[in-house]
Order: structure tokens, then sequence, then C-alpha cells
């Protein structure tokens, strides 16, 4: 059968395919094409304003155009050459020869990857497509997420909620301030993010510019390879590599954004968790079906499609943490297996970003079932209480409480406010006792 979505393997060619398709310009056997075209371009430029040798001026145009107009057109042409070379980062050197040739720069055909090996392009290709995708995809999306999820807690900022912890009812809360803490944990999670670096290997076959040096042996070849990879291309030289980056960096960004998915993966749940004690409703959309069998329905399905997205995201980003740092000796091809699979995690991480976002806008607040549970509760106020009478110096009243409260079924307003009435205490502090109460007793949290 053809290829299509309706016959792709994976469903992000497939049933996703509508949603991630920008992901190719970065993670495609195209982009891959792309971004190794743009390093061995750049790299040539560079040797050429380095007066190694002479590039024409119609020629240097002609790259330069090529570098910004590359497109499906030229990657069918370098996959042809392929087909005869059985090496991609050689095919991409003779698809430039072939381009120099035709714009008159026969003479520097030689220059074209001058002393490089594939892995001096690749490990400087697929970090600049990866700081891209961040860059340009992920972080935009991600910082819009916690956007949305940042209005609804100032929406509902001011909504009290019975708090669960364990499981049980807790001393409560306020709906915005939870959603708050999601807010905060991303903040920081991609801020620690933004603290790695983009980093790149450029240093010959072994990592010590072995060719270079014997062509050139007065030049300071570490120097220039520190001006290209960082001036040119936007990254962070490693200093002492083998044939490979040794990617700790790529694995500790992979590390940060599998903290940043488990943190959604807590807000799903807990979004989720909610909606099954109907603290919120969920809009409907004409013609939407919620279940095959029971018309009633209408399932959190976003949010179990984010968690499900988030953890094979989370799944495949553990292996590229583990897998990546680890190479025999000087080099094994490991890493260029999964190399090529970094885009897989990161379009199952934007489904999650657009599926969550999805949820949260059908969210409706049900006011009436959160104040229910609230006044269903009193036993929580039994922490307020006896604070107040220890501050009073009131003998044991956490005590006192427990045998009120703990276990004794459902605990009212009225059986609350007759314990406090037979407390042996003034009337002012009686009143400033019962004036607590599920609902107020919220305490508080910072300005947002």
């Amino acid at each position: 059968m053809e290829l299509s979505p309706l016959t792709a393997l994976s469903p992000i060619d497939g049933r996703y395919r509508v949603q991630l398709q920008q992901l190719d310009d970065y993670f495609s056997e195209y982009a891959l094409m792309k971004y190794r075209v743009w390093v061995e371009i750049e790299y040539l430029l560079f040797l050429a304003d380095k007066r190694f040798f002479k590039l024409p001026i119609a020629a240097r145009r002609a790259l330069q155009e090529l570098k910004e107009a590359f497109g499906p057109e030229e990657a069918a042409a370098i996959k042809a050459i392929e087909a005869t070379t059985n090496h991609d980062v050689k095919a991409v050197e003779y698809f430039l020869k072939e381009a120099l040739e035709k714009a008159g720069g026969n003479d520097a055909r030689e220059w074209v990857h001058f002393g490089l090996t594939s892995q001096d392009v690749n490990n400087t290709a697929v970090p600049l497509s990866w700081k891209q995708a961040i860059e340009f995809e992920y972080l935009p999306a991600l910082l819009n997420l916690n956007t949305e999820i940042r209005i609804l807690a100032t929406e509902w900022k001011g909504v009290p909620m019975l708090a669960r912890t364990h499981g049980q009812p807790a001393s409560p809360t306020r709906l915005g301030k939870e959603l708050m803490v999601f807010v905060e944990r991303i903040q920081n999670a991609v801020e620690l993010l933004l603290y790695i670096p983009f980093t790149a290997k450029f240093g010959g076959a072994t990592g010590n510019f072995n060719a270079h040096v014997i062509a050139y042996p007065d030049k300071d070849w570490v120097k220039l390879a520190n001006e290209f990879v960082e001036e040119r291309l936007g990254l962070q030289r490693q200093q002492f590599t083998t044939q490979i980056e040794h990617y700790d960096g790529l694995a500790a960004q992979f590390d940060a954004l599998k903290r940043i998915n488990t943190i959604l993966i807590d807000l799903c749940r807990d979004i989720w968790s909610y909606i099954s004690v109907d603290y919120f409703k969920q809009k409907t959309k004409k013609g939407e079906v919620g279940s095959s069998a029971m018309p009633h329905k209408v399932n959190p399905i976003d949010f179990e499609n984010a968690e499900g997205n988030l953890g094979i995201a989370n799944a495949l980003l553990e292996h590229l943490s583990a897998k990546l740092p680890i190479s025999r000796l000087q080099r094994d091809l490991t890493d260029s297996t999964v190399l090529r699979n970094i885009g897989v995690p990161m379009a199952h991480t934007m489904l999650a970003f657009r599926s969550i976002e999805k949820g949260l806008a059908k969210l409706v607040l049900n006011a009436e079932k959160i104040g229910e549970d609230l006044e269903n509760n009193w036993a929580v106020v039994a922490e307020a209480i006896q604070t107040v009478l220890r501050r009073e110096q009131y003998p044991n009243p956490y005590e006192a409480l427990k045998e009120l409260t703990r276990g004794k079924g459902k605990i009212n307003k009225e059986a609350i406010h007759s314990f406090i009435d037979s407390l042996d205490v003034k009337a002012t502090l009686k009143k400033e006792l019962k004036r607590i109460t599920p609902a107020n007793y919220t305490g508080v949290h910072p300005e947002f």
C-alpha cells in the first residue's frame, strides 16, 4: 500500500499527522539533510573568510541561496547520490561539490568537508536542529500551555475547595492556588532546562584535528573550531571529545523534558480526579459521543490522551538519556541509530500539550459540588480549633478533638459547635472558634 495517514505505522505520521507536521522541519530525513547542508556551507564559507582559499562571489552567493532555499527537491537529489555512496554524509559532500561546479566554484571543490569526519557534521547538524525545535516549537508551546493554566488559576483563585491528602479530607485550599502549584513547577523546570547549553562536537576523526594539523600545522585549529561552532552556528563546542560528542548536555536536556512531562502527568491525573468527583463538568460538542454504550458519558479523554503520550515520550527520553552518553572507546555506531529518533518523544510531547490545552478549555467549574463537599466535611476545621486552643494554653486540645472526630463518621457543623460550647473558655473565644468554617479556613498564599 502507498504511505498515507491511514497506512502509516506510527500514529505520529498517521492519525496525528495534521497536528505535528511542522516538526518535519526539524526531525525528518529531509530536515537532517537540510541541517547537514547548512553546516557544510557555513564551514566552507568560514574557511574562505579565513583566507584558506578564494571563493568566487557568484559561488558564495549560490551557496547562501542554496542554504536558504534548500527543499525536498534538493533532499531528493542527495538521496539519489546516497544510493551510490551508501553513505549519507558523503552524499551531502558530493551534492555540494556539484553545486559549486555549477556556480563556477570548481577550484573550491576539495574544501568541502575539509578535514572533517561525518560526526563533525552530524554532531553539529543534530544539535542545531534540536536547538531550533526547542526554541521555535517546544518552548513557545509549553509556555503557552502554562499561561493557560495560570489564566484558570487566576479565574478560580477565590474558590475554596476541600483538599485531600492520602485521599482523605484535609485542610481546605483554594482551587486557583492548586493550579498555581503546577504553574510554578513548570516555570522552575523550564529555568533548569535553559541552564543546559546546546553543545556540539567539531574536531576531526577522533577529536584531535589530526588531518587539520598535518595540512596546516601553524593554524590554531582549536581557536578556529571554537569560533566556527560558537559564532557561526550558535552552539557550544565541546573541547575534549572522541569521534563523537559525549551527549551529556543532550542527555541532560532529555532528562529536563522528562521532568516537565512528569509534572504534566501529575496535572492530568489531578484534573482527571477532580472531574471524577464532579468538581468540573465538561463542555460538550454537538455530534460527539462519549461512550459507544452509555449515552450519558462525557469522558476526560483529553487528559487521558495526554497522559498516554507523555508516558511514551518519557520512555523514549529515558532510553535516549541513558544510552547516548555511552560509546565504546572512541566511537561505536549505536548513537547514530537512536539519534535519528529524537523527534519521536518531541512529537508525543507536543501532542500531549495540545490535548491538555483542549481539555482545559472544556472545563466548567461545578461550584455547587465543591461547596457541598466542604459543607459535608466539617471535621477539617478540627485542626484550626485545636491550634487556637493551643494558643490559649487550653489543656490537651489535640487529644480532645481527636476523640471527637477521628473515625467517627460524618462530623457536621452542629457537632463542631456543640463541642465548642462544651469548652471551659471565654464566650469571646467561643465566638472566634465558631467563625471558622470549611469554606473560610483556607490559609494564605502569595498573590498571583
